[in-house]
C-alpha cells in the first residue's frame, strides 16, 4: 500500500504504511542525538498516530546504519542545559514526549540498531517490545557525564530490569552488547543486522492481524498492573473488555475460527 511522510519539528518523521505507523529518529550525521526540537517532533508524532484510527501498531526506529539514538543532543547542553533552570526546560519537553509514547493505547515496537545510549535508551524504553540486531550497544553514560537522572526515567527501567541490573547500568556508566541487554530482560529478541527489519515487519504484521480492541485492553490491563496498588484503576479497563465483547470484531473471531479461516478483524 503508499505510504505518506509527515515532517514534524526538528528531524523526526512520521510514515504510514496500511496499518502501521513508524516513528522515525532521523538525524543520521548525529547518530540521531535527540535534540530538544527532537523531543518536541517525538511528542507531536506519537499524538498524531495515537489519534489516527487506521494504525494499529507503531514501529519506533532511527535512521541510518550506526545507530538509534546516540543519547541526548550535547552539543545543545552549552545553551539549553546550563544550569537547573535551563534543565527544567528540556526536561518538561522530554517528559511530555516520554509520557506521549508511554501511554500511547496501541502497541508501540522499538527496532534497534547500533548505539541506544542515555536518552536514547530512554526513548527505546518507552516500547511495550524491543527487537535488536546483534550490533547493538547499550549505555546510560550520566555517571561519566556529571549529570542526574530524574526518577519518573528509571522508573520504568527498574519495573522493567529490576534494582540490581539498574545499578550496574548506572554505577558503571559502561556499553554493553544485545546477548547481555538480552540476558537482563531490557529487550525481547536479539536477530543479526540482516535480519532486523525483516524480522521486526514479522512482528507488525502479526500484530496488525489481530484484534485491535483484544490488543488495546490487553495493553492497558499490562499497564495498569505496573502502578501502585493505591493508583490503579481497573474500572476503565473492564470497559475496554466489554468493548471487545460487544464488537463485530468478537462476532467474526468466532465465526473465522469455526470456519477454520483467517479472521478479518475491522477494529471496531
Amino acid at each position: 500500500m503508499p505510504c505518506s511522510v509527515l515532517s514534524v519539528s526538528g528531524a523526526v518523521h512520521t510514515r504510514r504504511e496500511g496499518h502501521i505507523g513508524s516513528i522515525i529518529l532521523d538525524h543520521p550525521e548525529r547518530h540521531n542525538a535527540i535534540s530538544t526540537d527532537m523531543w518536541q517532533g517525538l511528542l507531536e508524532a506519537a499524538n498524531d498516530l495515537a489519534d489516527d484510527e487506521e494504525i494499529r501498531v507503531v514501529l519506533l526506529r532511527g535512521e541510518g546504519e550506526r545507530a538509534f539514538a546516540a543519547g541526548a543532543d550535547i552539543s545543545e547542553f552549552s545553551d539549553k542545559r546550563t544550569d537547573s533552570s535551563e534543565n527544567q526546560k528540556y526536561d518538561d519537553v522530554s517528559d511530555q514526549a516520554y509520557t506521549a509514547l508511554t501511554t500511547m493505547p496501541k502497541p508501540l515496537i522499538a527496532m534497534i540498531h547500533g548505539y541506544c545510549i542515555g536518552g536514547g535508551l530512554a526513548v527505546a524504553l518507552t516500547a511495550d517490545l524491543r527487537i535488536v540486531s546483534d550490533d547493538a550497544k547499550f549505555t546510560i553514560p550520566a555517571a561519566r557525564l556529571g549529570l542526574g537522572y530524574r526518577s519518573a526515567g528509571l522508573g520504568r527501567l527498574v519495573q522493567l530490569i529490576g534494582p540490581s541490573a539498574t545499578k550496574r547500568i548506572l554505577f558503571l556508566a559502561d556499553r554493553f552488547g544485545a546477548e547481555e541487554a538480552l540476558s537482563i530482560g531490557l529487550v525481547n529478541r536479539v536477530v543479526p543486522k540482516a535480519e532486523l527489519e525483516a524480522e521486526t515487519d514479522v512482528w507488525l504484521q502479526m500484530v496488525c492481524a489481530n484484534a485491535p480492541l483484544t490488543i488495546r485492553a490487553a495493553k492497558a490491563a499490562t499497564d495498569e498492573w505496573t502502578k501502585s496498588e493505591s493508583d490503579r484503576n481497573f474500572y476503565e479497563i473492564n470497559q475496554l473488555v466489554d468493548a471487545c465483547f460487544d464488537s463485530f470484531d468478537y462476532r467474526e473471531g468466532v465465526e473465522a475460527f469455526m470456519a477454520k479461516r483467517q479472521p478479518q478483524f475491522k477494529g471496531r
